[in-house]
């Protein structure tokens, strides 16, 4: 099964409807935190990343082993240097969501992802999870299968972890090019477990 977000646009085309451009990716490709910092630390052998999401905000995480900034594509990502591991850093303002019905921002984020890659695609996805792996948080995955699409499943799924900063801004996390199941849990808990956010004098 495909996972690997960066690949989305360029699989699309592969079974999307002819009047979607696969060039039409999502709006969350776009939106990404101004400034990202990353500092390995040899000692712990983790690798602290801080942003600034407005001069009032601002929220650091970590991740295990060295992982460095890429900034290319209109996206920010953090990749690391042992593997191809790649981690999709994506803001979505709260303004972007007031017209869902949904009760949180995260699900309200959720829905307006499904309805972005739906119509990428030009269908719905065959399966659709929604789940709060930690309080607050959203993990969204969704799937679809087309003959078309390469390897023995024939499927592709797209995966974000939403988690409100504020009342105004959501951060997406997409984990990508991770093929072990186990691995890319460990990795989600721990950068879900090691977010903090800051407002104020302490940003």
């Amino acid at each position: 099964m495909l996972t690997a977000k960066r690949c989305v646009v360029a699989l699309a085309a592969c079974f999307v409807a002819p009047s979607v451009g696969a060039s039409a990716a999502p709006s969350a490709f776009v939106a990404a935190p101004e400034t990202v910092r990353a500092q390995f630390d040899p000692a712990s052998q983790e690798t602290r990343v801080a942003s600034r999401v407005t001069p009032d905000l601002c929220f650091s995480l970590a991740l295990p082993q060295e992982w460095r900034v890429d900034t290319g594509d209109l996206k920010t990502s953090l990749s690391a240097t042992s593997s191809d591991a790649e981690l999709g850093l994506n803001l979505r303002s709260a303004r972007e969501l007031w017209n869902l019905p949904q009760t949180d921002l995260a699900r309200r984020d959720a829905a307006l992802l499904q309805r972005d890659y739906e119509g990428l695609f030009g269908r719905p996805a065959q399966a659709v999870s929604l789940v709060s792996p930690v309080a607050g948080a959203v993990r969204w995955s969704a799937t679809w299968i087309d003959a078309n699409l390469p390897g023995l499943s024939h499927a592709l799924t797209v995966e974000t972890v939403i988690v409100p900063l504020s009342r105004d801004w959501v951060l997406e996390l997409s984990l990508s090019n991770v093929e072990a199941r186990e691995t890319y849990n460990a990795l989600v808990w721990q950068v879900l477990s090691g977010l903090r956010v800051q407002d104020g004098a302490g940003c």
